[in-house]
Order: C-alpha cells, then structure tokens, then sequence
C-alpha cells in the first residue's frame, strides 16, 4: 500500500474539511476574522510535506518538513493565535488525516498500518514542535519591536517630565500595575525558557506583550496632550465628506460594540455635503467620543448625529453638529465640568476599567478648541450621555 500517494490523492478533501472543521470550532477565535485562505495558509504544503516522509524514496523529506512548519508558526504567529489555537488545530488535523485515510488503512497489513500510522504521528510531533518554535521566536521579535518602541517614546517623555510635575503621580499610578506584570512575566518568562514546559513560557509572552502594549497606549496620550499644551500640533484642513469620514470610524468600531450586543446607528439625513477641516483631528475627536461610549455602555445602543446650524440672520450653514448618544452609566453633574482635565477620575458611581488611560476626553477637548469649535455634554447617572461637538463648516 502506498499511503505516500493516497494522503496526496486526498488532499484536497483533507484541506477543505479541516478548514471548515477549525472555522466551525468555538474555542478557535483567532479563525472567526480570517478569510478562507487565510486559515488555509502553509498547510497544503506541511501535508505534502507528511507525504514525503511517509514515501521511503523520497530524499531531505525530513528538511522540507521542517522548513514548513517553522513557516506555519511565524504564520500563525503574525495571525494573533495563540499558543492553544496552535495546538487545538493540529489536533483537529490529526484527527482528519486518520478519518480520510482509514478505509486504505484497513485494506493494509497490519505491518504496514502500523508502520504508516507511527509515520503520520511522528510527522505531525515534529511538525508541531517546530511551529511552535518559529511561534515562539516570531513572538519574541515583535517583544523586541515593542520594547523598542517604548524606548523611543521614553525619550520624548522624559523631555517633557518638567512641565507635567502636577500629574506625574498620577501618570505614575496607571503605570506601576501594567508595568509590574511585565516585569513578573518577564522574569518567569527568563527563568522557564530553557524548560519544555512551552506553553507557560509562551503565556509570560502574551502577557508581556498585552501590558506593553497598554503601557504605549497610555504613555501615547500623555505625549498627544503634552503636544496641545505646548503648541506643537498643526493643523491640515482640506474639504471632506464628513459622512464618509464618520462612516469609517463606526465600521472601525463596529466589532467592539458588537461584542457587547451594543448596536450603533447613525442619521446623516440633515448633515452637510462638505466641510473644510483637519480630516485626521476629527477623525480622532469621533473615535475618542464613541470609543468612550462603547466602553461605558453595557447594554442599549449608540447613536450618531451629524447636522448642520444655521446662522439665523443669513441663515448660511456656518456650523455643523456632531452628537454622539450613549445608554451608559452617565456623569454626575458635579463631575461633568472636569470630565476634559487630564487624568481626572469620577465619583465612585464611575467605573474605573482597565484600558482607560483617563487622557481621551482631555484629548477631545483639546483638538475641539483647536478646530475653533465647542463641545456640550448633557448626561444622567444610569440614564446616558449626550457629547455634542460644534464645528466651523470651514475652518
């Protein structure tokens, strides 16, 4: 029996059941964003790979194994999977190629059913190993392009320590906890990477990499108003479809929203055909806005209006309004004054959640003055918020 030929023959079959057997699978979430080829990607070629160790004439089969498996790893790497998703999916692989080969498999001797099957096991041990090795490495890299990039935002940071010495105890609080798990990770991350217990090491690294990348996100905005209060950031109005612009940001935000079972709706009915304005701030200024709303909605919806304001003596459109309403948690009427100082922080009824840097609304408020507009919030404990921005038509 040659089993070499008959996996080959099957392939086809084995490729597009897997596929659909790892996109059907619930615990594999990294597959529910990718596109067929996408979760396709290297395996065709680690299959052939399994058929030529299983093909005793065939030579530098095991080199070849090796090469598409360390490439499947840095593929599934750069896909955002993590480590169990690697292994769930070979398991389910395993699982195919027995199911597809098994009538040839009981038309063999015993001789040969046991000589393939061990084949085809230690084929995919070896390709498992060696995707997790380029896996881990691959993650490693990016750990390395992540410190860098703190390095490089350290910098200017400390440039700009002296003018922010009200607020460095409080940028220091929101740091002191992503940054004491990265150090803990780290260290555990040192002292297991030598063992073979791989997917605790490879844990510490997603951990390291999370907290990093809070850690830029809060150290980012810091730097963004930093920038506002001295007067570095310029502004490059152009005329824009502010309909389009708006769209964009909720197809962005969309997911984040559908994850809560939040639904955004958005009424463009009475909304200028162009305006004249940063394109970039006021993208920033709509994200900020409805990110915030996403983040503080649990149940409910969230919508946005965009329409233009008459000037009543010559009723010319002279500005237009943005309004982003949420059925969140709502602001207190003693805080709403204070909601764009940076790093405040509400009454106790706020919930402090942990990817809020306390910077967004600050920003917000910055860019608005800096459009020469105005922003209004109207908002009720346990009710909502209304944050209505008013822009110039031409800035």
């Amino acid at each position: 029996m040659d089993f070499s030929q008959e996996l080959l023959n099957k392939l086809d079959s084995i490729v597009n059941n897997w596929v659909e057997a790892v996109r059907q699978d619930g615990e594999l979430e990294s597959t529910r964003e990718l596109t067929y080829k996408a979760v396709l990607d290297g395996l065709p070629s680690v299959l052939r790979a399994i058929a030529k160790i299983l093909s005793d004439c065939e030579n530098g089969a095991h080199q070849t194994i090796v090469e598409k498996s360390l490439e499947h790893g840095v593929i599934r790497a750069k896909q955002g999977y993590d480590p169990t998703e690697v292994a769930r999916e070979y398991r389910i692989l395993r699982q195919i190629i027995f199911a597809h080969l098994e009538p040839d498999l009981l038309r063999g001797s015993s001789a040969q059913v046991l000589q393939a099957t061990r084949i085809i096991d230690m084929a995919l041990d070896e390709v498992i190993g060696r995707c997790f090795n380029s896996y881990t490495e691959e993650r490693l890299q990016e750990l390395e392009k992540l410190q860098s990039q703190v390095n490089l935002t350290n910098h200017e940071l400390t440039r700009l320590v002296d003018t922010h010495r009200d607020n460095l105890s409080h940028l220091a609080h929101d740091l002191k906890n992503p940054l004491q798990s990265i150090l803990i990770s780290s260290d555990l991350f040192l002292r297991q990477h030598n063992t073979q217990d791989t997917f605790v090491s490879l844990d510490h690294i997603e951990r390291v990499l999370r907290n990093g990348r809070q850690i830029l996100h809060l150290i980012n905005d810091a730097l963004e108003v930093s920038r506002h209060e001295a007067g570095q950031v310029t502004l490059q109005p152009e005329v824009i479809d502010v309909c389009a612009l708006i769209g964009n940001v909720v197809d962005t935000l969309t997911p984040s929203a559908s994850e809560k079972d939040l639904t955004i709706t958005v009424d463009y009915e009475l909304a200028p055909k162009q305006v004249t304005t940063d394109p970039l701030r006021l993208e920033q200024i709509i994200t900020n806005l409805v990110s915030n709303a996403i983040r503080y909605t649990e149940t409910g919806s969230i919508t946005i209006t965009c329409q233009v304001e008459c000037n009543n003596q010559n009723e010319q459109f002279n500005h237009f309004v943005i309004a982003i309403t949420d059925t969140g948690i709502g602001i207190a009427p003693e805080d709403q004054a204070k909601i764009f100082d940076p790093y405040f922080r509400g009454g106790s009824h706020t919930k402090r959640l942990p990817d809020s840097t306390g910077l967004g609304l600050a920003i917000v408020g910055r860019l608005v003055q800096l459009l020469q507009g105005e922003i209004e919030v109207d908002s009720q404990i346990n009710v909502g918020s209304t944050f209505k921005v008013i822009l110039p038509v031409i800035l």
